[in-house]
């Protein structure tokens, strides 16, 4: 039996449901304008091509680390980055097990291509907020991160 005083929780309100639909919202502006632009990948794609080229020679675990991507799951996103392309994999000299991250001249091209639509397109992720809501928002979810 519930208490009368309770008011029921209105679960399209609750943080988890939220995220995910700002979640999916901002997946499906990346991938609108990248692809308006000429390219073909995804944001998780993009943000394992910006981190190599914070760290060259990075293994994938520290890529995934970067990024706050899936251990498990770094490799299908590495491989595919691979195959356009855009990094190269090479057996590291300390460590004949892991395999050193790099862009290739045509991912240097595409990276530096990219950044300006990337950063274009995250005012329109949250296009009702105003500039100085957003910059709220992104201190509170960073901030939420860190907990």
């Amino acid at each position: 039996m519930t208490d009368s005083s309770e008011t029921p929780m209105d679960s399209l309100d609750m943080a988890g449901h939220l995220i995910r639909r700002l979640h999916q919202q901002s997946s499906q502006v990346f991938m609108q304008r990248t692809q308006a632009a000429g390219f073909d990948l995804t944001s998780v794609q993009f943000a394992a091509l910006d981190a190599i080229r914070a760290q060259p020679g990075t293994d994938q675990a520290r890529v995934a680390e970067m990024i706050a991507y899936d251990r498990a799951t770094i490799g299908g996103v590495i491989e595919r980055l691979e195959q356009k392309g855009w990094i190269r994999r090479v057996v590291s000299e300390r460590d004949r097990r892991a395999r050193e991250l790099s862009l290739t001249p045509e991912g240097e091209r595409v990276l530096a291509a990219l950044l300006p639509v990337v950063r274009a397109l995250q005012d329109d992720i949250l296009p009702s907020l105003k500039p100085a809501d957003r910059e709220r928002f992104l201190q509170l979810a960073r901030q939420a991160l860190r907990s």
